[in-house]
């Protein structure tokens, strides 16, 4: 969902695995899926069936983002929401799988509780800027984005009736990091962490028994992470512009679009980090801190209780209290 038409998972043949110097082993799978790395990190019993189930894993993970990405990548053909977004183009509400379902109330709800700050409806602008996706044989109305009233309306269980169409994107990801990390729970293992492509998930102890830990990428593309973060049974994404940005009639454009202004949010900052419980709300409460900009970041996170990390246009590197009680280091920080 973050680049051209999306990738299909690509798993190594062996997962790479190194000891922890116990009677477990950590196991480390990796592929591609929704155009971004797919990694899994499994802390597995040092046994035949410590293997099969860190195996077994990697499977599950592997199919929930297959299955995902059929349901709400806009850049696929023959995806559900590609249907779904041609159906609203003509007016017409269509029956839906659980997947899309569930992924458009979750839209839905965060367009609200978000004051319409996290808004989906990008995708006129986005095919505009180059960032295309699946034809949808029409013209997209220019009017959707910050437009009052729901995202959706729902006809019946099954079918769902789009004003405008959608962008799932990063919140759909987010999505598919919570259900894989379900799916791997309900097969019974307990340390796993999931990172797609800083999407990430973490359920129980890491490798050494304590927390795992996970670096706040340099939105510069530098080697070393800007701050470490530990992280136990939660969630962490990341908001960047580092990566999709285009130059459009000598104006340069990134894809965190500001539905107040329908333009690039200027917002001060570079990228936006969130720890949360949940992946997909991660994902949008960074999206929503990085629209709100520099100036009001601070205020509204910390009234939230967020743990967010923030990077500015000058480089430097602000946190709220919350996310300094997590972060075990900081670059530049003795």
């Amino acid at each position: 969902m973050t680049g051209a038409l999306a990738d299909s998972v690509d798993a190594i043949p062996e997962p790479e695995a190194s000891p922890t110097g116990s009677d477990h082993r950590v196991l480390r799978f990796s592929g591609r899926a929704m155009a971004s790395p797919l990694a899994l990190t499994f802390v597995a019993d040092e046994t035949k069936a410590g293997r099969a189930a860190a195996a077994a894993a990697w499977s599950a993970v592997r199919d929930e983002f297959a299955a995902s990405e059929e349901a709400l990548s806009r850049f696929r053909e023959t995806s559900e929401v590609t249907a779904l977004n041609r159906a609203s183009l003509q007016g017409a509400s269509l029956t839906v799988g659980r997947r899309l379902a569930r992924a458009v109330s979750a839209t839905d709800r965060a367009h609200r509780l978000t004051g319409g700050r996290f808004d989906p409806r990008t995708v006129g602008l986005l095919d505009a800027w180059g960032y295309q996706g699946a034809s949808l044989g029409a013209a997209i109305p220019a009017t959707a984005l910050g437009a009052a009233g729901p995202i959706a309306q729902r006809i019946d269980r099954e079918r769902i009736l789009l004003p405008s169409p959608i962008d799932l994107g990063g919140i759909g990801k987010g999505l598919a990091v919570r259900w894989a990390a379900s799916r791997v729970a309900n097969l019974g293992a307990a340390r796993f962490l999931i990172d797609a492509g800083g999407d990430i998930v973490a359920r129980g102890p890491g490798p050494d028994g304590t927390a795992w830990m996970v670096g706040v990428e340099d939105p510069d593309g530098g080697a070393d992470p800007r701050a470490v973060i530990a992280i136990r049974d939660g969630a962490i994404a990341t908001s960047s512009i580092r990566r999709l940005r285009w130059v459009v009639d000598g104006r340069t454009r990134h894809h965190l679009v500001d539905p107040s202004t329908g333009e690039p949010a200027d917002s001060g900052l570079v990228s936006v980090t969130v720890a949360a419980t949940d992946p997909a709300w991660a994902e949008v409460w960074s999206k929503t801190l990085f629209i709100t900009g520099r100036s009001g970041i601070a205020a509204e996170a910390r009234a939230r209780g967020l743990a967010a990390w923030w990077v500015a246009e000058d480089g430097s590197l602000e946190m709220t209290p919350a996310a300094r009680a997590c972060t075990v280091w900081v670059a530049g920080e003795a």
